[in-house]
């Protein structure tokens, strides 16, 4: 029993440190507006996204040119099924992209990038992931999250004008941050960098794990703690660095193999006393965490462009198999039971596409926050994908289960659905799992909140300050909460929207009944909301769908008025708010009815070895045998059986 208590004690010690290190790398200023955070405190701001921002139209020409190039290059060169059974993207096909100029599409062009837009950039991506997701993860992992967004935004014209270049000519990068026993919860960083006598560099000593691209890396973006000084905030704080691969000290380790991505480059980095010049500091010492949480503000709006792409080369292999495969006397699109999985692939494609087109062209107009749209499309598109690449594999049946190859060999239609299958699974993973996703989002919808009575109900603050503050925030909700009441969602409000206007007037009423369900959350659980992660996922996934819904909306009304003959867009448009608005009344519903608190209690079971018995019955898959297998004989198929020809007459 004390040792129990003792763990729980190390426990709440352990957890208080991580808030402390993830509170101090957060924006801790809304600076700009934020569409997702009016929509969480209860105001649907169509005036942020209506009408749809427009793309600039010089660079749009810029870009069509490369646009070209690369469909054209990643459909002669870009074999997805090759480079997944090699377990290799070739060198040779790095090298074109690079001369496409696809590995500087956002770095301005007075560093040698082509200075694109995330629109641009995001549709160079879906390109490439068309043809072979790893290939893609190579320039995403590249710019999103390697050295050239980081260094854009917090390196000095210095280290700009020194690695730039080379990094638009096609030196590779990578993102150094998670180490074996540290994920998304870096207080725990071992990886360290001293600062030597002299002040001249640090000595870099450590080791990470899971670095995508880093083992054929030129440049990197390492993580790394940096001892505790006056001005630097933070007991542990975490410095990032530009390390170059080729210096004295760093070392590739283990090649990691996946589910999926099988033409990834992933490993393990090991450092060792590797001199990083001082100017190679990028930003600031113990501004690491902040550097990358402020680089995925946009670095994440990649991943759900590599989703819509899924989608739509899924949606073009079902619907073209649900007209050709015939069962039971008609096609088996016919049939009700598949034609509702290709209805829903239709519209969460539009849906999808619609919110990466509208978060890209929020963040190129400089003007807003996007940090709460990024992350919302990061977790809707990687969850949607999902579902998407299930129901392909239904849909298809055992030609969705077989290889592409196989397919091949027997003449068939070889659309790659099963390795769309493995490939899609690490988007819920990586850049943030879907369930730290939903902490992130939760963290900065209840930041007003906690802005206005967070010390009323800190139990760490004296009675008479918390007294103090909650009387101001009495004031305070005196005067919001009725708002959140009052409002008028419906007709004739919104009329312009045509077809849609129901759907847009349902996102005003529901924004609203978003943040009294927030705050009702907060008054009924107070400081434990924390440890109701269950209750905040579902806020958190009510505000995704009201973006959603709000995208969808907005692209439909933009796309019917550049081409007013096409009116499919308000079709797919309805069907999507439809399925949105079913999620959203479902989850309003499970908030407080629930049965949270019970499959809690059955997961500490669990982990407490209380259903042990029921592992019976089975074998040990980490068993090591006694006596070693045999080498296996060389694998040879057996030829294919020659079929005799008919004997005419």
């Amino acid at each position: 029993m004390n040792t129990s208590a003792a763990n729980d004690r190390r426990d709440m010690s352990d957890a208080h440190e991580s808030r402390e290190v993830a509170e101090g790398a957060r924006q801790d200023r809304w600076e700009k507006r934020s569409f997702m955070k009016e929509l969480f405190g209860g105001r649907l701001s169509l005036d942020l996204v209506h009408p749809h921002p427009e793309q600039d139209p010089e660079e749009a020409a810029r870009a069509a040119p490369f646009l070209e190039s690369i469909r054209r290059f990643a459909e002669e060169h870009v074999d997805g099924d090759a480079f997944d059974r090699d377990g290799w993207v070739p060198d040779s096909v790095l090298q074109g992209l690079a001369e496409l100029g696809a590995f500087g599409v956002k770095i301005p062009r007075e560093y040698g990038g082509l200075g694109l837009s995330q629109t641009s950039y995001n549709r160079a991506l879906a390109l490439v992931a068309s043809r072979c997701a790893s290939t893609a993860a190579f320039l995403s992992a590249h710019q999103s999250i390697g050295v050239p967004t980081p260094l854009v935004l917090f390196g000095t014209e210095e280290q700009k004008r020194k690695y730039l270049p080379r990094l638009a000519g096609g030196e590779l990068s990578a993102f150094a941050l998670t180490e074996p026993d540290v994920g998304s919860d870096p207080a725990n960083m071992s990886t360290f960098a001293e600062l030597s006598a002299d002040g001249t560099h640090y000595i870099l000593n450590g080791e990470k794990l899971w670095t995508t691209n880093g083992p054929r890396s030129d440049l990197l973006v390492v993580m790394a703690r940096t001892a505790p000084r006056e001005g630097v905030r933070g007991k542990r704080p975490i410095s990032a660095f530009i390390v170059e691969t080729g210096w004295p000290g760093v070392e590739v380790g283990q090649i990691c193999r996946f589910m999926g991505l099988h033409g990834i480059s992933n490993g393990v980095l090991h450092f060792h006393n590797v001199k990083v010049p001082r100017e190679n500091l990028l930003w600031g010492e113990g501004l690491g965490l902040k550097l990358a949480l402020i680089t995925l503000n946009t670095g994440r709006l990649a991943l759900p462009a590599f989703c819509a792409a899924a989608g739509k080369g899924l949606l073009r292999a079902c619907r073209k198999w649900a007209g050709e495969r015939v069962q039971w006397g008609a096609p088996i699109g016919k049939h009700d039971a598949v034609a509702q999985m290709l209805g829903r692939m239709a519209a969460e494609t539009y849906a999808m596409e619609a919110a990466v087109e509208l978060a890209a062209a929020m963040s190129g107009l400089g003007t807003l926050d996007i940090r709460l749209e990024a992350a919302a499309a990061k977790l809707w598109h990687s969850e949607k994908a999902w579902d998407l690449v299930n129901d392909a594999v239904q849909i298809r049946g055992g030609r969705g289960y077989e290889t592409a190859d196989s397919l091949r060999q027997r003449g068939e239609d070889p659309f790659p659905v099963e390795r769309a299958l493995r490939d899609s699974r690490i988007n819920l993973i990586f850049e943030g799992s879907s369930e730290i996703m939903r902490l992130f989002i939760a963290r900065e919808a209840v930041d007003e909140h906690l802005t206005v009575a967070g010390a009323a109900i800190d139990q760490r603050l004296p009675v008479s300050t918390r007294l103090a503050a909650f009387l101001k925030a009495g004031l305070h909700y005196a005067l919001w909460y009725p708002g959140r009441w009052l409002g008028w969602g419906r007709w004739p409000r919104y009329g312009s929207f045509g077809p849609l206007a129901t759907h847009v007037r349902f996102a005003n009423r529901a924004s609203r009944k978003l943040a009294r369900t927030l705050f009702h959350a907060i008054v009924r659980f107070g400081p434990g909301l924390e440890q109701r992660q269950a209750v905040l996922g579902r806020l958190v996934d009510i505000g995704g769908d009201l973006f959603v819904v709000t995208a969808s909306c907005v692209r439909a009304m933009k796309l019917v008025r550049d081409d007013p003959a096409d009116r499919t867009p308000f079709e797919l448009a309805d069907a999507a708010c439809k399925l949105a608005r079913r999620r959203i009344r479902a989850n309003f519903r499970a908030v407080f009815r629930n049965d949270d608190t019970d499959m809690y209690k059955v997961a500490r079971g669990a982990m407490g070895d209380r259903y042990q018995w029921l592992e019976q019955g089975i074998a040990d898959a980490l068993a090591t045998p006694r006596t070693a297998a045999p080498a296996a004989a060389p694998r040879t198929e057996p030829e294919p059986r020659q079929v005799a020809e008919p004997v005419p007459g």
